[in-house]
C-alpha cells in the first residue's frame, strides 16, 4: 500500500490528474464533495479546476470516469466560471462520453449538456452536438439527437435555435442505421410540437414512407400549446411564475397569459437555406430571351423557373432578371411566354420576399395592363404573380399604380385590378388600410360597381365588401354615403363572404381571449405569405380601439400623422354618423312641384308670385314665410318651394324689397326643411347671382350659410365658387370669396376639396379688379390657419409683388390657432362629434401635399439620359445630373414614377468623383421635395445608399448626406427607415465616420417617435460594437443613442441582446445600460395634443381622458404588454441569429463597398526592400510553391500587416470569395490615387495577386486579371521595372493561367503578358515562358509556345535565352508533341523564327526526327516568308506584330540593338507591343500614354546611338541595278513599282517611308524624301498622301531639329551631305505646297512647329557659313512664302499669332526671330482681301484675345521694338477694313468678352474707319490709268499700298503690276522705295523685272512665250522655276554642268531623278506622328521579292566627282550580300 500513501497525501486537484486511475477517481470523489460544498458560486477554488473539468468527462477509465461525470456536472451547475469550459467539455461528452455502453454515463452526459443550456451557453452546446451528428460512430450520433430533443423538449425553441437542427434532419433521415432514424423521427416529432406545418417544407424531400410515418405521428400530438419547462438562469422569474401555476393546477387557463411569449412564431421561410441563383442562369439569358424565336425564349424562361423553385432565395441584384421578365409580360407576343415569364416573376417574389420589394413598382403596372389577355392560364400566371409580389411591399407603395388603371378602358384590367384589390384587402388590417388609402380606393372601385360590364361590377363589389369587412363600417361608410341602398347590401353581402387572413378583427370588438390564439396560428400557416406586416398585425391583435396610440409608427411630424384616421376602424368621421342617411331626391317637374305646393301653400300666394305688382309679389312673400315658419320638417316639400321661388321673375326680380323676403325664405327652407342638393341646385345659381348686390347681399349669404349646413359646407363651397368664376361679375366674385372665408371659420375644414379652390383662388389673384385680389388673400389666409406652410406650396410661382402680399397675410395668420366650427354639427352632434373633427383636421395637411399638381416625369428619364448619368467620362455624368437637375426644376412637384433613375443615381452615390456625389446628393433632396410623401417607395433602393455615403471621409460629402437623409425622412418618416434589416447592416460597417453620423441621427429621430418596426432590435449588437469602438466620436455616438433605444426597446430587451458579447464587453454594456436606463426619456405624448391648433385654446371636457388613455396606452406598447411583442422577439431570434450567421457572407458583397476612410496602401520607407533582404537571407520562405499551403499565406498576411489598411486586408484574406471580389474593387479604385503605395507595396499585391490565381471562383480570376491589367498600364506609364523578387514571385504563376479552359481568361493572360514586356525585359520573360512549355496541361504549352514566337517575332532572336541555339532546340521538341494544338503552336513559332532569321534556324535546331523535320520543312514551305524586310502577319492571324530584323549580320551595322540607350529601347518595344496589340484589343488608348511621347532632344542628342540600329537593305534583282548608275546625268523613269502597289496597303507604306524621313541616317532620309517627293509629282498618286500631312510634316521637322541640334555640331560628317539633306527636304516640301489640297491638311500645331523650324534654319549662322548655304536659305525663303500662301489660311495665321506669343515670351529666342515671324504676319495682312472669307475669323479672333491677354497694350508697349505692336494693330485695322462692324459678330468664342481688350480696340478701330473709308478703294478698283491728280500724300501712299498688295498676291500680280506701271508713268516722282525696302531681294528683283517686261511689251517689243505652267498648272513667275532648278541641280549634284547640258526644264520639273535605296522599319521617329494621327490599325510593309523597289537604284551622289566611289561600294556590298544569301 506504500505507493497508495503517496498520492493520498496529494491536493485534490493533483490527484484528479494523477497516472493511476484510483487515486483520480478518490480525486473525482473528493472533488464532488467539494463543489457541492462551496456557497460562493464566485470563489476562487473553482478556477483551480477550469483546465481539468475536461479531464473529468474524458477519463480513459470507465469507472473514474462515471465519478468524473458526476464531479463536472456539480462542476457545471455551482460555478460561475464554469461558460469557460463549454467547448471542450461539451466536445469531450460528445466524443468519449456518448459512445460509452454505460446507460448512466450517457445520462450524466446529456444533464452535463443541458446544465451548459441552463447557464445561457445553448449555442455552444448545439453546435458540439451538431457536430457530434457527422460522427461515424451511430452511438454519439443516436445520443446527440436524443439530447437535442431533450433540450427542446424541456427548454423550448425559443432557447434552442431551430433553423439548424432542420437543416440536418434530412441528412439523419438517409442514415443507415435504424437507431439513429427513429431517434431521428422522435426529434422531428418534438419540433413539430413546437412549430407546427413550418417543419413541412423543410422535408418534403424526405423518403415517402418515413413522411407517411412522420405525418401518422403528427397526427398523434396533442393541439396543446407546448410550454417551456426548464429555465434559464436569467428567466427566474418566469420560472417562480410557472411553479406557482403549477401548483394551483390551473395550467390550462392561467397559461394563457404567457402564450404569445412561450411559442415564438417560427415561420417556415426561416428555416430554409438560401440558395444563390444568379450565377446559375444560363450564360447567355439575356441574349436568348431577346431571341427571335420563341423557343429559344421559352428555354431562357424554362431555365428561370427552374431555379426560382427554390421556396427561398439568396439577395442579390436582381434589377436586371426582372427587368428581362418584365419586359417579356409586357411585350412578347407569344401568351405561353407570357405565363412562363409570370410564374418566374411569382417565384422570385415568393422566394426573395421582403428583398423584392424594391422592384414591385416596375413589375406591377406591366402585370395590371397585361390582364387584357383573355387565356385563362395566362391570368391566373398574373394573379398568382402579382398576388406573390404583392406581400412583398405594402398596398401604400403599389396604390399609384393600381389607382392609375382603374381608369383601363378595358373591361377584364378593370375586373381584374378590384379583384386584385380584394385579394390585398384580405392581408390588410385596420392600420395597414388607413383612410388616407380607403379613400382613393373607394372612389375608383365606386366607378367599377356603377360599370356598364356585369363582371367588373362584381369585381367591385367584392373588393368594397373586403374593404369594409377589414376596415369596419364606420371607416368605410363615409365613403359609400352616395351609394343607393340596393348595392349597399350587396356590398355587405360581400364583407360577410370575404374570410380574412388575419381572422376578423374589426372595431375592437373581439374579445382579447379569442382574438388572439387565432392571430397567432394564421400567421404561422400563413408560410410565405407572412410578410413583415402580417407579423406585425398578428402580435397585436387585441382590443385596437384607440388606434391612435398604436399608430403605425408615423412620426407625428408637420402635424400629418396620416394613417391615423385609419388606425383601428376608430377612424370614422364622428360627425358623418347618422349623415349617410343624406337626403336624395330626383328632379321634380314644375307641375308636381305647383301640385305640392298648392297644398302646402295659400291659393293667393301662388297666384301672386308672378303680379306684375311688387306691391302684390311683396304682399305674397310675407304670405309665403309665414307659411314656411309654421309647416313641420317632416312635410315641407322644399324642392316644389324652391323651385316656386325661381319661377318667374325669379331671381331677375327687380324690387329689392321683394328679393331680400325671397332670399330669406331660402334660407328658411334650408334651415327648417329636409333640404337636398338637388334642391340646392334650383337656387344657387339666384343665390351667387345676388352675392355681390349692396342691398340684397347679406341676406344671400345668409342663405348659402343655411345651404351650407344642410347640405355640407364642401359641396355648398364647391358650387358657389365655381358658379361666381363662371360669371363676370367681379363684386359677386370677392363677396363669395368673402364668404367662403366666414364660412370656413364656422364649419371648420373637414372635407373641403382643397384643389379646386387653389384653382380659383389662383384665377382670383389674376384677376384686375383689386377687390377679387383682397378677398382671394383673405381667404388663403384663412385656408392657411388649417393647411399651415404646405399651402404656399401652390404658389410659389405666382409674381413676386402677390407673393409678398400672400406672405403678409400667412404672417398674420402664424401663431392663432383655428377657432372651433359653431356650424355644421348642430344637427349631427353625436357623442364622437369632436373626437372626428380633430382627426379630420390633422388629415388636411398631409392631403395638400398630396393635392400638389404633380407632373410626370417618367419620359423625361430616357435610356439615353440613364447612360449618360453612367458614363465612364465624370463630364458627360456630369451633365447627365445637370439634366436631372433642371427636369426636376422644371417639374416642381413630381409623380413618384421616375424610371431607372433610382439605379442610375444609387450608382452615382459611390462615384469615384466626390463632386459628382454631392450633386446627386442635391438631387435626392431635391427629388424628395419633389415627390412628397410618395419618396417612400424609394427609401430602400435609394435611400438606404444615402446612409452609406454618411461614411464618406469628406466633411462637406457627409453633411450633404446627412441633409438629404433629413429632407427624406421629413417626407417619408421613420419607419420606411427603420424596417427591415438595411440599417442594421449600415450600422455594421466598420467606418467611423458612418457609425458616427447615423447614431447621431438616430439619437436625433428617435425621441421624437412614438413606435417603431421591431426590427431596430437588429440594430442591438452592432451598437453594442460602437459602444466599444476604436473611435472616440463612435463611442459617444452610441453612448447618446442607447437610452433612446432603450425608450422604445426596453430595458430587459436590450440587457438580453448582451448575451452574445464577450464577458468583458457585456459587463461594461450592461453598466451602461444600467445607466441609460436612469436617463431613459419618456415616449411622446400621442398627437392628440396637435388638435389644440383645431380645437382652440379650451380642449373639450371629453378629450382629456380620451387622451389620458391614448398617453398610457402609448407609452406600454412595448412594456406594459410583453405578449405580443414578446411573441414576435421570439420569431425574430431566429431571425437574428441568421442575420449574424449566414447573412453576413453575402451581405456585404452585395452592399455597395464600404467607403472606408484613408489609404488603403501604407507607404513603409525601404519596407520592399527589407522584405528582399528577408527572402534572399532566407529568413522568409521563398514564394515557391506548386499550391499555396498555409504558413506561405500567414506570412503574406504577417508581411501585410504593416503596410496595408486593416479592413482591406481582412477582406483580402476572407474564406469567403465575394470579399476577395471586393477588396479587388477597391484595389481598382485606388489605383489611381495611390499609385506610391501600389508600387512600394506591389511585390506584396503581386504575391496575393497569385494565391487568387488558385482559387476555383471565375468571377474572382476575372477580377484579378482586370486589376493586373490596369497595374500594368500604371505601372508602365510610371515607367516602372519589376524587381527579379517580383517577377519570379508573379510571372510563373501567372503562366499557369495561360492554360485555362476558358477562352476569355486565356485572351486577358495573354494581353497581361504583352503588357509586362513593357515593365519587366522581354529576354527576362522568355525563360519563365520557357519553363511554362514543360507543364503537364497542354492548352498551356501551346499558348507559351506561341508567346515565345510572338516575343522572337516582337524582339528578335536577341530574346531566346540562355542562347538562341538552345532555346529553339527546346522548342523544336514540342513538334513531336501529342497534342495537335502544341504541336502546331510548336511549328508556327519555329516558322516565325525562320522569318527573322532565315535558314540559319536548321543549324540552330540541330538534329530532328526525320517525322518532324518533314513537318517543320513542309510548313515553312507552306507559310513562311522569305526573310527579307519586314513581313506583315496575315490579318487574320491572332494579333498584328511588327518585325524587328536584327540578325542579318551580314547587312547591319555592328551593334545591335543592345547598343540603343536602354529608354529609346523601351519606347520602340513599347510602341511594337502597342501596334502588336492593337488588332486582337481595342483597347487603344485615347491619350498618349507617357512612353509613347518621343523625347526628342534625348533622341538628337544621342548621336551614335539613334543610328545604331540600321535596317537591312531590301534585296533587289540585282542584275538591272547598273545600267541606271552608269548614266551621269539625271534619267526620267517611271514611278518606281513599291508606289504601284498603293491600293494594296498605301497608307502602311506611306507610313513606312514618312517614319524613315525622321531617320537618323542622312541617306536614309534622303531616299524617303525623294520618294515622298516623286508621289507628290505625280497628280494621279499625289492624293495617296491625303491623311497623312501632319506626320510628314512632324517628320520633316523633326528631321530639321536632328540637323539643327545633332548633324551640324558633329565635326565627322561631311557638310556637303547635309546640304543634301536640306535641299531634299526643302525641294519635297515646296513640292507638297504646290498642292493646295494637300497643304491645307496641315494643322495649325504642326504649321506652327514647321514655321518655327524653318524660321529657326534661316537665322542658323552656320548655315551661311556652308558653301552652298546662301542658296539653301533663299530656298527656305521661297518655302516659307509657299506655306504661307498655300496652307489654310485659318492655320497658319493662327500658327503664327501663336508662335509670335511664344517667342516674345521666350527670353532665350532672338529678336531676329520675332521679327520674321511679324514678317510673315505682315505678309497674310497683305493676302486678306482675297483670303477673308476663307478665314474662321472667331478662330483668329480668339488667338488674338489670348495673345492681347498675355501681352496687354503696357506689356508690348515695354518691348524693345514697336514692331509687335504695329504688327498687331496693322492685322486688326486690316480685318476691320475688311469685315466692317460685322467684325464684332466673330467674337463668339472668347469666354468674357468684357475682360478683353480685343472688343474695346475693334470698337476703336471701327469708329476711326468709318469716318476714313470709302474713297481710295474705290479708285484703285477702276485702275492706276483713271486715279486723279488731286490725291492727297496719304492718299497716295494708300494707293500704292493697295497695288503692293496685288503685286504680292497670286492671282492679281500681273494686274498690280500693270498698275504700278501706269502710277510710275503718271507720277514720275512717286517714291515706290518705302514699299520695296521692306521686302525681300527676290521680291524687289521679281518687281523691277515684271515693269521692265511690261514696258517692253508696251513698247512693242513683241511678246515673250508665256512660261511655262508648272505640273500644277499654276502660273508661277519664272524665277521661281529658277530657284526650283538650283535646288534641282543641287541635288542631282549636277552643279557645274554647262547650261546647254541640261535637259528641257519642264522634264526637270515634272520628274526628278530619285534614289530609291529602300530600308527597313526604323520607325522611331515617327511614333508621335503616327500615334497622334492614325487609329488605323498599321501594317507594316511586306517588302518581300515581287515588290521589288524599282528597276533601277538611282543612287545618291553628292558631286559627280564621288559618285564613282559611290557606286563601286555599292557594287561591292551587294555582292557580299548576294554571297551570304545563298
Amino acid at each position: 500500500m506504500g505507493d497508495d500513501s503517496e498520492w493520498m497525501k496529494l491536493p485534490i486537484d493533483q490527484k484528479c490528474e494523477h497516472k493511476l486511475w484510483k487515486a483520480r477517481l478518490n480525486g473525482y470523489e473528493e472533488a464532488l464533495k467539494l463543489f457541492q460544498k462551496i456557497d460562493d458560486e464566485k470563489s476562487p477554488e473553482w478556477s483551480k479546476y477550469l483546465g481539468l473539468i475536461k479531464k473529468f468527462v474524458t477519463d480513459s477509465n470507465a469507472v473514474a470516469q462515471l465519478k468524473g461525470l458526476e464531479a463536472a456536472l456539480a462542476y457545471v451547475e455551482n460555478a460561475h466560471v464554469a461558460g469557460k469550459t463549454t467547448g471542450e467539455v461539451a466536445s469531450g461528452v460528445v466524443n468519449k462520453v456518448f459512445n460509452q455502453p454505460k446507460a448512466r454515463a450517457k445520462e450524466l452526459g446529456l444533464d452535463i449538456c443541458l446544465m451548459y443550456i441552463e447557464i445561457e451557453k445553448g449555442e455552444a452546446i448545439q453546435e458540439e452536438l451538431l457536430k457530434g451528428l457527422d460522427n461515424k460512430n451511430p452511438k454519439i450520433i443516436v445520443a446527440c439527437i436524443e439530447t437535442l430533443r431533450k433540450a427542446l423538449s424541456e427548454f423550448g425553441s425559443k432557447i434552442i435555435s431551430l433553423k439548424p437542427i432542420i437543416k440536418v434532419l434530412p441528412k439523419l433521415f438517409e442514415s443507415r442505421e435504424k437507431a439513429v432514424r427513429d431517434e431521428a423521427k422522435l426529434l422531428a416529432v418534438e419540433i413539430y410540437r413546437w412549430i407546427r406545418d413550418a417543419l413541412r417544407p423543410p422535408l418534403q424531400n424526405i423518403n415517402s414512407v418515413q413522411l407517411k410515418e412522420l405525418e401518422e405521428e403528427w397526427i398523434k400530438v396533442s393541439s396543446a400549446v407546448p410550454r417551456q419547462t426548464r429555465f434559464l438562469r436569467s428567466q427566474q422569474e418566469l420560472k417562480a411564475k410557472f411553479e406557482q401555476q403549477q401548483a394551483v393546477g390551473g395550467d390550462a387557463d392561467g397559461g394563457d397569459d404567457d402564450e404569445e411569449e412561450t411559442v415564438p412564431q417560427v415561420d417556415a421561410y426561416e428555416l430554409l437555406e438560401a440558395v444563390e441563383i444568379l450565377s446559375k442562369l444560363p450564360k447567355d439569358f439575356y441574349e436568348k430571351i431577346e431571341a427571335k424565336k420563341w423557343q429559344e425564349r421559352k428555354e431562357a424562361l424554362e431555365a428561370v423557373e427552374l431555379l426560382v423553385k427554390n421556396p427561398k432565395l439568396e439577395s442579390g441584384d436582381y434589377a436586371d432578371l426582372v427587368k428581362a421578365l418584365k419586359k417579356v409580360v409586357g411585350k412578347d407576343t407569344n401568351v405561353m411566354l407570357v405565363a412562363l415569364a409570370a410564374k418566374c416573376l411569382a417565384g422570385l417574389a415568393t422566394g426573395l420576399r421582403k428583398k423584392f420589394g424594391q422592384y414591385a413598382g416596375h413589375v406591377v403596372p406591366t402585370i395590371l395592363e397585361k390582364f387584357k389577355e383573355k387565356k385563362p392560364q395566362v391570368v391566373q400566371a398574373l394573379q398568382e404573380a402579382i398576388d406573390a409580389i404583392f406581400l412583398t411591399t405594402t398596398l401604400q407603395n403599389l396604390s399609384e399604380d393600381i389607382l392609375a388603371v382603374m381608369d383601363n378602358k378595358n373591361p377584364t384590367i378593370k375586373q381584374q385590378t378590384s379583384l386584385f384589390i380584394a385579394r390585398s384587402f384580405r392581408h390588410c388590417t385596420p392600420s395597414t388600410l388607413p383612410k388616407s388609402l380607403l379613400k382613393p380606393f373607394c372612389a375608383a372601385l365606386l366607378k367599377h360597381i356603377n360599370d356598364s360590364a356585369p363582371e367588373v361590377r362584381d369585381a367591385g363589389f367584392e373588393a368594397l365588401g373586403t374593404a369594409l369587412k377589414v376596415a369596419g363600417e364606420k371607416a368605410v361608410n363615409p365613403f359609400l354615403a352616395d351609394v343607393d341602398k340596393l348595392k349597399l347590401d350587396r356590398i355587405k353581402e360581400c364583407a360577410e363572404k370575404v374570410e380574412l387572413v388575419y381572422g376578423k378583427k374589426t372595431g375592437g370588438t373581439a374579445e382579447k381571449r379569442e382574438g388572439k390564439p387565432v392571430a397567432g396560428k394564421t400567421a404561422a400557416l400563413q408560410g410565405p405569405g407572412g410578410d413583415k406586416e402580417t407579423k406585425d398585425a398578428a402580435a397585436k391583435p387585441g382590443p385596437l380601439k384607440k388606434a391612435s396610440a398604436v399608430k403605425s409608427g408615423v412620426p407625428p411630424k408637420k402635424g400629418k400623422p396620416a394613417t391615423a384616421a385609419g388606425a383601428g376602424g376608430a377612424g370614422a368621421k364622428g360627425k358623418k354618423g347618422p349623415e349617410t342617411k343624406e337626403i336624395f331626391e330626383s328632379e321634380l317637374s314644375m307641375e308636381v312641384c305647383e301640385e305640392k305646393a298648392a297644398a302646402v301653400l295659400p291659393a293667393s300666394c301662388i297666384q301672386q308670385l308672378d303680379s306684375g305688382n311688387w306691391k302684390e309679389r311683396l304682399a305674397c312673400m310675407e304670405e309665403f314665410q309665414k307659411a314656411v315658419e309654421l309647416m313641420e320638417r317632416s312635410e315641407m316639400p322644399c324642392q316644389a318651394l324652391v323651385r316656386m321661388l325661381a319661377k318667374k321673375p325669379g331671381w331677375k326680380e327687380t324690387n329689392f324689397q321683394v328679393m331680400q323676403m325671397k332670399l330669406h325664405i331660402v334660407a328658411l327652407i334650408a334651415q327648417k326643411g329636409n333640404f337636398s342638393k338637388t334642391s340646392a341646385q334650383v337656387v344657387l345659381d339666384g343665390l351667387v347671382d345676388k352675392v355681390g348686390d349692396v342691398k340684397c347681399g347679406s341676406n344671400a349669404k345668409e342663405a348659402m350659410t343655411a345651404i351650407a349646413e344642410a347640405c355640407q359646407l364642401p359641396w355648398t363651397a364647391e358650387q358657389v365658387v365655381a358658379m361666381a368664376f363662371s360669371q363676370k361679375n367681379p363684386k359677386n366674385q370677392s363677396e363669395t370669396l368673402n364668404w367662403l372665408s366666414n364660412a370656413i371659420k364656422e364649419f371648420g375644414f373637414s372635407g373641403l376639396n382643397v384643389k379646386a379652390f387653389i384653382s380659383n383662388v389662383k384665377t382670383a389673384l389674376a384677376a384686375t379688379n383689386p377687390a377679387v385680389r383682397t378677398s382671394a388673400i383673405t381667404l388663403l389666409g384663412v385656408m392657411y390657419l388649417y393647411v399651415g406652410p404646405p399651402l404656399r406650396m401652390f404658389f410659389e410661382d405666382e409674381k413676386p409683388a402677390l407673393l409678398s402680399q400672400i406672405d403678409a397675410e400667412f404672417e398674420k395668420m402664424q401663431g392663432q390657432t383655428a377657432p372651433t366650427p359653431t356650424r355644421g354639427i348642430s344637427r349631427h352632434s353625436a357623442g364622437g362629434g369632436d373626437d372626428g373633427e380633430e382627426e379630420e383636421q390633422e388629415e388636411v395637411g398631409n392631403d395638400v401635399v398630396d393635392l400638389l399638381p404633380r407632373t410626370d416625369i417618367g419620359d423625361k428619364i430616357t435610356a439615353e439620359l440613364v447612360s449618360k448619368i453612367g458614363d465612364k467620362n465624370w463630364k458627360i455624368r456630369k451633365e447627365g445630373l445637370d439634366e436631372v437637375t433642371s427636369i426636376l426644376n422644371e417639374a416642381k412637384f413630381i409623380h413618384p414614377n421616375i424610371g431607372e433613375l433610382p439605379v442610375a443615381l444609387k450608382n452615382r452615390l459611390n462615384d469615384s468623383n466626390k463632386i459628382l456625389v454631392q450633386q446627386t446628393l442635391s438631387i435626392l433632396q431635391q427629388l424628395a421635395t419633389a415627390m412628397g410623401p410618395n419618396i417612400k417607395q424609394h427609401v430602400k433602393n435609394l435611400g438606404i445608399p444615402v446612409i452609406t455615403v454618411l461614411g464618406d471621409s469628406k466633411n462637406n460629402v457627409r453633411a450633404a448626406a446627412l441633409a438629404t437623409v433629413n429632407a427624406w425622412a421629413e417626407q417619408t418618416g421613420m419607419k420606411e427607415w427603420l424596417e427591415g434589416e438595411d440599417l442594421s447592416e449600415e450600422l455594421k460597417k466598420e467606418n467611423p465616420f458612418l457609425r458616427q453620423e447615423l447614431l447621431g441621427w438616430l439619437a436625433e429621430k428617435l425621441p421624437t417617435l412614438r413606435s417603431v418596426p421591431s426590427d431596430l432590435l437588429l440594430c442591438v449588437p452592432h451598437l453594442y460594437s460602437c459602444l466599444e469602438d476604436r473611435n472616440g466620436d463612435v463611442r459617444k455616438k452610441a453612448q447618446d443613442a442607447l437610452p433612446f433605444f432603450m425608450m422604445h426597446l426596453g430595458f430587459e430587451k436590450m440587457a438580453k441582446a448582451t448575451g452574445k458579447l464577450k464577458p468583458t464587453s457585456k459587463d461594461q454594456v450592461l453598466a451602461m445600460l444600467e445607466k441609460a436606463k436612469a436617463n431613459m426619456p419618456a415616449k411622446p405624448a400621442p398627437p392628440a395634443k396637435s388638435s389644440s391648433r383645431v380645437v382652440g385654446g379650451t380642449a373639450p371636457a371629453k378629450f382629456q381622458p380620451a387622451s389620458a388613455f391614448a398617453d398610457d396606452l402609448g407609452s406600454n406598447t412595448m412594456e406594459s404588454k410583453p405578449d405580443p411583442k414578446k411573441a414576435k422577439a421570439g420569431g425574430l431570434s431566429s431571425k437574428t441569429k441568421g442575420v449574424q450567421g449566414k447573412k453576413v457572407l453575402s451581405k456585404p458583397s452585395l452592399k455597395e463597398d464600404d467607403d472606408k476612410s484613408g489609404p488603403i496602401f501604407i507607404i513603409v520607407p525601404n519596407g520592399k526592400e527589407q522584405r528582399m533582404k528577408e527572402e534572399k537571407a532566407l529568413k522568409v520562405l521563398k514564394w515557391n510553391f506548386t499550391t499555396p499551403r498555409d504558413e506561405y499565406i500567414e506570412q503574406l498576411k504577417t508581411q501585410m500587416s504593416t503596410c496595408v489598411a486593416k479592413w482591406l486586408q481582412d477582406e483580402m484574406f476572407h474564406a469567403d470569395f465575394q470579399h476577395h471580389n471586393k477588396a479587388l474593387a477597391v484595389m481598382i479604385e485606388h489605383l489611381e490615387s495611390e499609385k506610391d503605395g501600389v508600387i512600394s507595396c506591389l511585390d506584396l499585391i503581386l504575391k496575393w495577386l497569385t494565391l487568387r490565381f488558385f482559387d476555383t471562383n471565375t468571377s474572382v480570376l476575372m477580377k484579378t486579371l482586370e486589376y493586373l491589367k490596369l497595374l500594368f498600364n500604371m505601372l508602365s506609364q510610371e515607367e516602372y521595372h519589376l524587381t527579379e523578387n517580383e517577377a519570379s514571385s508573379f510571372i510563373p504563376y501567372l503562366i499557369l493561367k495561360v492554360g485555362e479552359p476558358k477562352d476569355v481568361i486565356r485572351k486577358d493572360v495573354r494581353a497581361i503578358l504583352n503588357r509586362m514586356c513593357l515593365i519587366y525585359p522581354a529576354s527576362k520573360m522568355f525563360p519563365f515562358i520557357m519553363e511554362g512549355t514543360k507543364s503537364k496541361n497542354s492548352k498551356q504549352r501551346a499558348e507559351c509556345l506561341e508567346e515565345l514566337g510572338c516575343l522572337v517575332e516582337s524582339y528578335g532572336m536577341n530574346v531566346c535565352q540562355p542562347t538562341p541555339g538552345k532555346a529553339l532546340k527546346e522548342m523544336a521538341t514540342h513538334i513531336g508533341d501529342r497534342d495537335n494544338t502544341v504541336r502546331n503552336a510548336a511549328l508556327n513559332t519555329i516558322v516565325t523564327v525562320y522569318n527573322v532569321h532565315g535558314d540559319q534556324v536548321f543549324k540552330l535546331i540541330g538534329n530532328l526526327s526525320e517525322k518532324d523535320m518533314s513537318m517543320l520543312e513542309e510548313r515553312i514551305k507552306r507559310s513562311a516568308k522569305r526573310p527579307s524586310a519586314a513581313p506583315v502577319r496575315q490579318a487574320e492571324e491572332k494579333s498584328q506584330r511588327t518585325q524587328n530584323i536584327s540578325a542579318n549580320a551580314g547587312m547591319m551595322r555592328k551593334g545591335p540593338a543592345e547598343d540603343m540607350s536602354s529608354k529609346l529601347k523601351i519606347m520602340y518595344r513599347t510602341y511594337r507591343i502597342q501596334n502588336r496589340n492593337m488588332g486582337s484589343h481595342s483597347e487603344t488608348t485615347h491619350s498618349v500614354p507617357r512612353e509613347f511621347q518621343l523625347d526628342l532632344d534625348e533622341i538628337e542628342n544621342d548621336n551614335g546611338t539613334v543610328r545604331c540600329e540600321m535596317p537591312a537593305l531590301v534585296q533587289h534583282k540585282l542584275d538591272d541595278i547598273f545600267e541606271p548608275v552608269l548614266i551621269p546625268e539625271p534619267k526620267i523613269r517611271a514611278v518606281s513599282p513599291h508606289f504601284d502597289d498603293m491600293h494594296s496597303n498605301t497608307a502602311s507604306t506611306i507610313n513606312f517611308v514618312i517614319s524613315q524621313v525622321a531617320s537618323g541616317d542622312i541617306n536614309t532620309s534622303i531616299q524617303a524624301l525623294t520618294q515622298i517627293d516623286e508621289v507628290l509629282k505625280q497628280e494621279d498618286k499625289a492624293e495617296a498622301m491625303s491623311g497623312h500631312i501632319d506626320q510628314f510634316l512632324i517628320a520633316t521637322f523633326m528631321q530639321l531639329r536632328l540637323i539643327y541640334n545633332t548633324h551640324m555640331a558633329d565635326e565627322k560628317l561631311d557638310k556637303d551631305e547635309i546640304v543634301r539633306l536640306y535641299s531634299c527636304i526643302i525641294g519635297s516640301m515646296i513640292t507638297l505646297f504646290q498642292i493646295e489640297s494637300l497643304a491645307r491638311e496641315a494643322s495649325t500645331g504642326v504649321l506652327k512647329d514647321l514655321m518655327h523650324g524653318l524660321i529657326t534654319l534661316m537665322l542658323d549662322s552656320r548655315v551661311e557659313d556652308l558653301e552652298e548655304g546662301e542658296q539653301v536659305i533663299r530656298s527656305v525663303n521661297l518655302l516659307v512664302v509657299k506655306v504661307l500662301e498655300k496652307s489654310d489660311q485659318t492655320n497658319i495665321l493662327s500658327a503664327l499669332l501663336v508662335l509670335l506669343q511664344d517667342s516674345l515670351l521666350a527670353t532665350a529666342s532672338s529678336p531676329k526671330f520675332s521679327e520674321l515671324v511679324m514678317k510673315c504676319l505682315w505678309r497674310m495682312v497683305r493676302l486678306l482681301p482675297e483670303t477673308i472669307n476663307s478665314i474662321n475669323l472667331d478662330r483668329i479672333l480668339l488667338d488674338i484675345h489670348i495673345f492681347m491677354k498675355v501681352f496687354p497694350k503696357e506689356k508690348l508697349k515695354q518691348c524693345k521694338s514697336d514692331f509687335p505692336i504695329r504688327t498687331l494693330k496693322t492685322l486688326l485695322h486690316t480685318l476691320c477694313k475688311l469685315k466692317g462692324p460685322k467684325i464684332l459678330d466673330h467674337l463668339t468664342m472668347i469666354d468674357n468678352k468684357n475682360e478683353s481688350e480685343l472688343e474695346a480696340h475693334l470698337c476703336r478701330v471701327m469708329k476711326h474707319s468709318m469716318d476714313q473709308s470709302g474713297k481710295a478703294d474705290k479708285d484703285t478698283e477702276k485702275g492706276a490709268s483713271r486715279i486723279e491728280e488731286k490725291a492727297s500724300k496719304a492718299k497716295v501712299n494708300d494707293i500704292l499700298a493697295e497695288i503692293f498688295k496685288k503685286i504680292g498676291s497670286k492671282e492679281n500680280t500681273k494686274e498690280g503690276l500693270a498698275e504700278l506701271y501706269e502710277y510710275k508713268k503718271k507720277y514720275s516722282d512717286a517714291d515706290i522705295e518705302p514699299f520695296l525696302k521692306n521686302s525681300s531681294q527676290f521680291f524687289q528683283s521679281y518687281v523691277e523685272r515684271g515693269l521692265r517686261l511690261i514696258e517692253t511689251e508696251r513698247e512693242g517689243k513683241g511678246r515673250i512665250a508665256p512660261s511655262t505652267g508648272n505640273t500644277n498648272g499654276e502660273e508661277v513667275g519664272p524665277s521661281v522655276y529658277l530657284e526650283r532648278l538650283k535646288i534641282l541641280r543641287q541635288r542631282c549634284g549636277l552643279d557645274n554642268a554647262k547650261q546647254e547640258d541640261r535637259p528641257p526644264l519642264t522634264s526637270l520639273l515634272s520628274k526628278p531623278t530619285l534614289p530609291t535605296v529602300a530600308s527597313s522599319t526604323d520607325m522611331l521617329h515617327s511614333k508621335l506622328s503616327q500615334l497622334r494621327e492614325s487609329r488605323e490599325q498599321y501594317q507594316h510593309l511586306d517588302l518581300d521579292s515581287n515588290q521589288t523597289h524599282s528597276s533601277g537604284i538611282g543612287t545618291t551622289l553628292a558631286s559627280p566627282s564621288s559618285a564613282a566611289a559611290n557606286i563601286d561600294d555599292l557594287k561591292k556590298r551587294l555582292e557580299r550580300i548576294k554571297s551570304s544569301r545563298k
